[in-house]
């Protein structure tokens, strides 16, 4: 099965704010908004007109677990009917003011949720079943500015919003059976569970083709005009947390077994268990990102993966062994799976950058080439999405799970992180440095290349040991940090090298024409010379990274 070209594509990129407003508020022409002493903000300052307004009648009805794992991570899924963008809807959080959202056709059901949209939130659902967990309707009134081509700059919804809370059904009743199968009661007002309706009058203004500066211009005018921002992120936001005064996504806050600020007099448990929670969190919070081939996705997937095992193997004397050996061997293959998609990626990126500064070569001969890796990446990219829809992946999931709410500790995690920890990170440093001088022992070739992969290993497993206790220990263990960092990147820079020749060279030999082998045959050449450069930062770094000063504190 292709995963990558049958998974749904991000719809489009919300960019909007939102404002409660009293029922006698009106709001002004569009134009108007859009003007500021004279001038208009819109981009170039061209001509805009206000379109004819637009009635729309939508109904939802919105999909959670029934302790809302779905709203505790940000995402909102629903069925729509009304509107010009009718069906089912799955918004993720984009940064800022932004949303992605993922949609579907409406289909016949109306109760379950589409098979694919289970899996996409599978992460976050822990496969629990998802049922209907409020219903809101809206009178929407759409107006929309548009420029001299016709083109949609911003659009403001003017909503007047009937929402209830469905409450989850009494054990053994309205359950959908085996997990994440969907279902639930849901769907109409006169469902069992409902609560009382709750009524209120909200102003969308949503960037469209305008420049963000468009969006700044129309809040100044909106706040003049008395509209403040609204309480909530969403309707249904507003809806969950019962229209209170006080309102934050479900599950937010402190972290199970969490207290207060944490000092070198913490137990050094805690101060571990508090990055390991973090890491933890971003391996969940990527999961619909990389099924969505979203930048960066694998790659920050792929670190936090690699940050967690690096805290277990580096602070393994707080864990117990039994708990912690299997789940460490766990993240090793899960990271195993990201980092084939992640070269893969890494190498098409940077061989399109060559080419495209290479005057000399063929375009054509480079776009194939180019396209050829592009093609290896998304072979990789599917076997991640085939993994992450596994239950192998699942289990680990459920197993990072217990780590966070019941830790394996031992009773060395109840001593005093300021006595417990810096040894171990200096531990960490020990282990590069013998490597270091392993690997300078060594002569050129296969075995010195090894050892300073293992070095560059060591490094980043460093590097993640000082930021992982940086909350406590601050610019002592950040500086430290700092420098490995710099070890692991050129030591990083000379193993991508040597690893993209030796892909290079594969791919020179199997080429189906002298001019394909020809252009391979220069990239390694470059490669090369990136190589010998990359010794250079080493030697630096490495020395940098000797001061004695740096580790005063690890002793």
């Amino acid at each position: 099965m292709l995963y990558t070209c049958c998974m749904p594509a991000v719809h489009l990129v919300e960019v909007e704010k939102k404002y409660t407003a009293d029922d006698d508020v009106q709001i002004p022409s569009l134009t108007e908004l859009v003007l500021r002493d004279g001038s208009s903000a819109v981009d170039g300052g061209g001509p805009v007109v206000e379109g004819e307004p637009v009635q729309q009648e939508l109904t939802a009805t919105y999909f959670d677990t029934a302790d809302l794992r779905l709203a505790a991570a940000g995402l909102t899924l629903r069925r729509r009917t009304g509107g010009d963008d009718a069906g089912w809807h799955l918004k993720v959080p984009a940064g800022g003011n932004a949303r992605s959202e993922v949609r579907l056709p409406l289909g016949r059901a109306w109760r379950t949720v589409p098979q694919t949209l289970r899996k996409m939130v599978r992460a976050h659902s822990r496969g629990v079943s998802l049922q209907a967990v409020a219903e809101i309707a809206t009178d929407r009134t759409v107006r929309r500015l548009l420029d001299a081509t016709g083109q949609v700059l911003v659009e403001v919804a003017d909503d007047r919003v009937t929402a209830r809370r469905i409450s989850a059904p009494a054990e053994g009743e309205g359950k959908g059976k085996g997990g994440d199968k969907g279902g639930g009661k849901g769907g109409k007002s006169t469902a069992d569970g409902a609560g009382a309706a709750m009524s209120w009058r909200e102003i969308e203004v949503e960037l469209a083709g305008g420049a963000a500066e468009l969006l700044d211009a129309v809040d100044v005018r909106l706040r003049e005009q008395g509209l403040s921002s609204a309480r909530d992120s969403s309707k249904l936001a507003r809806v969950l947390s019962g229209g209170g005064a006080e309102s934050a996504r479900p599950g937010k806050g402190k972290s199970k077994g969490s207290s207060g600020k944490l000092t070198a007099r913490s137990g050094a448990g805690a101060v571990v268990l508090a990055h390991i929670r973090e890491q933890v969190e971003q391996i969940r919070n990527q999961d619909l990102p990389v099924r969505l081939d979203a930048a960066d996705s694998v790659h920050k997937m792929r670190v936090a993966t690699r940050r967690l095992r690096s805290a277990l193997t580096t602070f393994k004397p707080l864990f117990e062994a039994e708990v912690v050996r299997p789940l460490r061997g766990e993240l090793k293959w899960l990271a195993s799976e990201l980092g084939a998609a992640r070269d893969a990626e890494v190498m098409r990126d940077r061989v399109a950058a060559t080419v495209g500064g290479d005057e000399d070569a063929a375009a054509a001969t480079s776009a194939s080439v180019v396209e050829e890796l592009d093609q290896a990446y998304r072979d990789a990219h599917d076997r991640v999405l085939a993994e992450l829809d596994g239950e192998r992946y699942h289990r680990l999931l459920a197993s990072l799970d217990s780590l966070v709410t019941a830790p394996p500790v031992t009773s060395r995690a109840a001593k005093r992180a300021g006595t417990v920890l810096p040894p171990l990170v200096g531990r960490s440093y020990t282990v590069v440095r013998r490597l270091v001088e392993e690997a300078e022992a060594a002569p050129t070739g296969a075995e010195r290349e090894e050892l300073l992969h293992d070095a560059r290993k060591s490094a980043k497993a460093a590097r993640y040991a000082g930021e992982s206790v940086a909350r406590v220990f601050g610019s002592d263990a950040t500086a430290f940090a700092e420098a490995m960092e710099a070890v692991q990147e050129a030591l990083g820079e000379h193993q991508d090298s040597v690893l993209i020749r030796e892909r290079l060279r594969a791919r020179g030999l199997a080429a189906a024409d002298v001019e394909t082998a020809f252009l391979y045959g220069r990239l390694h050449a470059l490669e090369e010379a990136r190589s010998e450069r990359s010794q250079h930062r080493f030697d630096d770094a490495w020395k940098a990274a000797g001061r004695k000063k740096l580790h005063r504190w690890t002793r």
